[in-house]
């Protein structure tokens, strides 16, 4: 089911049974699975795979060519396999080429950088990067990195919640 107001660009292909909110914008050659569900007011950018069992919620940005995977053992003939759900939380932006594997959280308002392999959940907020992805940094609701007070330099912001939990100073013995 596809809502009003949503832009399918040519050759994209939107399965049987996958759901696509409203304001969305789907780009060349995307690739859109049964089951998916897709939120309101998200951009899915050219030639982006996403697999059954993924969930996506509103304001997402999926770039160019990123993949979501949505089989833990993968054989070309398994009679056991089975579906691993993906769950892509409010306000996320999934980078160029990156490949997010099945049965995991990308957290609201996550950044997952251009590239990065992502193996295990992403917290909120977390900026993530490399092979397997590890957290480097921590974004905004707009997108821009906090710093390490957590604070937004653009719009203000500020996380406090975020903050590293801090070590007990131990006292040495004499």
């Amino acid at each position: 089911m596809i809502v009003k107001d949503t832009s399918i660009w040519h050759w994209a292909q939107v399965r049987e049974g996958a759901r696509i909110g409203q304001r969305c914008n789907i780009g060349k050659d995307v690739y859109i699975d049964a089951t998916v569900v897709v939120g309101d007011d998200c951009k899915i950018q050219n030639f982006a795979t996403l697999y059954r069992g993924l969930t996506v919620g509103n304001r997402v940005f999926i770039g160019p060519h990123a993949c979501f995977t949505n089989d833990e053992y993968p054989r070309a003939v398994n009679p056991y396999w089975k579906i691993v759900a993906t769950k892509v939380e409010d306000g996320a932006s999934i980078g160029a080429n990156a490949t997010i594997l099945c049965g995991l959280t990308i957290g609201k308002n996550a950044m997952v950088a251009a590239g990065a392999v992502v193996t295990k959940d992403v917290p909120a907020h977390a900026l993530v990067a490399g092979g397997p992805a590890k957290i480097i940094g921590w974004v905004c609701d707009c997108g821009r990195p906090l710093d390490r007070r957590m604070r937004c330099g653009h719009d203000g912001k500020s996380f406090p919640e975020l903050m590293p939990k801090r070590k007990p100073r131990s006292r040495a013995r004499k």
